[in-house]
């Protein structure tokens, strides 16, 4: 098991003494730690709950000066870790209780992605199978699951236009995730193609395939962005405002036109996000390093541009709420009810973090933005965007952690 860490070497771990529905280990192969051994175990408490418990043995590197030096912050860090994992568990947990039902077939593209890479197993570990799309030409098996579910991986290329109909027959839901990442290098007249044809493909190719099922699944849940709406300033918008301008306004406005054949024969949902926030991935991962180091500030002098955001685990809560929730049937708005201006949002990250920050200390000036990115500056990082989630409020959905410095200090451990 390869495992992300904050060092520089790469960790691995091997799983053992594995015994159903009571615990495993891992015990470090390679990595940071000069020893780490670490037992899951769950004991029952009663008939419907039970004790998760871990205990950890580890060394750090250079004996005694190794811990004279680190070990109380590695422990603190240690600490975070854990009651991060318990408290995500527990509302994992209850998430799944509130919509308890059959248990699902669901396909995933962009399963390996940011929101798909925790979509998989909050889904698997609440009872579901999930079949993966992927453009790999060799299909894969993995075991999930109290009762050893395969869950196989399905071949498609958008691009081509090939995909596995045959292994799709029989699937509830369709998770459409898949699309060439925006944020990555310079928007080129190829960068923009490529961004705009694997979203319009990729829909196309996911909607004539439903259509032509023997029997389509009851769902499709489509990806969308925030973009749809352009740059509006201090405008309240909800899912009824009509598209702005802009390349990322068109580009999802043509992506979302594409679910269009599928909703003559099923429920879909075009799921616009807001920016998701995680320590794991995506903007805030960026922005990390620069802030830590205190040489953060607001994007543009003032940052008056408002940031309609989203943590991940509120993310998995709406992509769950949608897929049971038969009242939502149109685009929704996947994005916290407290929407922020940059400048707060940079004030509430430093704070976070426990960093001093004078307003204004180190604003980047938006010429500076343009210089560096180009047209994606003004797409992603200067235009506001002030949104309502309004049909997740009205069907009823409950938030995580809508306040922006909850949220932050929640995913960081803080």
């Amino acid at each position: 098991m390869k495992v992300s860490t904050p060092f520089p070497t790469q960790w691995v771990d091997e799983h053992r003494n594995y015994i159903h529905g009571k615990q495993f280990c891992d015990f470090q192969v390679s990595g940071p730690f000069a020893k780490w051994e670490h037992m899951h175990s769950v004991e029952p408490d009663g008939e419907s709950a039970c004790y998760l418990e871990d205990q950890i043995e580890y060394v750090l590197p250079m004996g005694g000066l190794g811990g004279a030096v680190a070990g109380k912050s590695m422990q603190k860090k240690l600490n975070r870790m854990f009651d991060y994992r318990y408290e995500v568990t527990k509302q994992d947990i209850m998430q799944h209780q509130q919509h308890k039902g059959e248990k699902m077939k669901i396909a995933i593209t962009g399963s390996t992605g940011l929101i798909g890479s925790a979509l998989v197993p909050f889904l698997t570990t609440g009872g579901h199978e999930v079949k993966r799309l992927v453009r790999s030409e060799t299909r894969g098996l993995s075991i999930t699951g109290s009762t050893s579910q395969l869950v196989d991986e399905v071949h498609w290329n958008p691009l081509t236009g090939n995909i596995d109909k045959e292994n799709l027959e029989g699937i509830d839901a369709i998770i459409h995730l898949a699309g060439e990442p925006i944020a990555s290098g310079r928007w080129d007249a190829r960068k923009k193609k490529r961004i705009l044809d694997s979203r319009i493909k990729g829909t196309k190719l996911i909607s004539q395939t439903i259509t032509n099922l023997q029997v389509p699944p009851k769902v499709l849940l489509s990806a969308s962005a925030i973009g749809f709406y352009g740059d509006r300033g201090d405008e309240v918008l909800n899912e009824d405002s009509q598209p702005g301008s802009g390349f990322l306004s068109e580009v999802c406005e043509a992506w979302e036109k594409e679910t269009e054949s599928a909703k003559k024969n099923i429920r879909v949902v075009n799921l616009r996000f807001g920016v998701v926030l995680t320590p794991a991935g995506g903007a805030l991962a960026k922005m990390l390093l620069p802030f830590r180091l205190g040489i953060a500030g607001n994007l543009s002098i003032l940052g008056r541009q408002y940031m309609s955001w989203i943590g991940l685990d509120d993310v998995i809560g709406v992509i769950h709420h949608a897929l049971t929730n038969e009242d939502l049937n149109s685009p929704v708005n996947v994005v916290s009810p407290r929407p922020v201006r940059n400048s707060e949002y940079t004030k509430t990250l430093n704070k976070v973090l426990g960093r001093p920050f004078p307003m204004n200390r180190f604003p980047i000036p938006s010429f500076g933005a343009r210089a560096l990115l180009g047209e994606m500056a003004d797409a992603l990082l200067l235009s506001s965007a002030k949104i309502e989630p309004s049909c997740l409020v009205q069907t009823g959905y409950e938030f995580r952690h809508p306040e922006l410095e909850s949220s932050l200090r929640f995913m960081m451990g803080r």
